[in-house]
């Protein structure tokens, strides 16, 4: 008698399980209404599987105003500049200047830096002015002359 109930039970429990299984997928390979309109269209999709999809704009819906330096040199401040030359070119000056990593920079009147600008460049020098200190604007800007020495001219 208890093998006849155990058997019952088995065969119960297998044929539940097999129902189950059938059932999945039945519902996997009907597509959604979505998915069957996408492939009568022909139209790629993507299935991400619990993955970011790649190809959304991730800054979608957001306002967002760009941070570029226009005529800047990034992320760069004053007192990282080391002056290599002062160039003449059709009467304008253009100066030459080495950042921290040691690449060269050409500057003009007016280039922006992370905490100030150039306010003019001679023959010989140089006049950056510094508007900010780490961040923080100044209540009086100060000017930082940097000079070609004259050995070096």
């Amino acid at each position: 008698m208890k093998n006849l109930v155990t058997i019952l039970i088995l065969v119960s429990f297998f044929t539940i399980s097999a129902s189950l299984l059938s059932f999945q997928e039945e519902k996997k390979t009907t597509p959604t209404t979505v998915e069957a309109q996408k492939q009568e269209e022909h139209l790629p999709s993507y299935n991400p599987r619990g993955k970011r999809d790649p190809f959304r704009n991730l800054l979608r819906g957001r306002d967002v105003k760009e941070k570029a330096l226009v005529g800047g040199v990034p992320q760069m401040s004053i007192d990282d500049v080391n002056l290599i030359g002062i160039v003449e070119a059709k009467g304008t000056y253009t100066a030459i200047i080495n950042g921290p990593q040691g690449f060269p920079y050409f500057i003009k009147v007016g280039q922006k830096f992370a905490d100030g600008f150039v306010l003019s460049i001679k023959e010989y020098q140089v006049v950056l002015r510094k508007t900010e200190e780490r961040g923080i604007p100044l209540r009086k800007p100060t000017d930082i002359v940097k000079e070609i020495k004259p050995e070096e001219r």
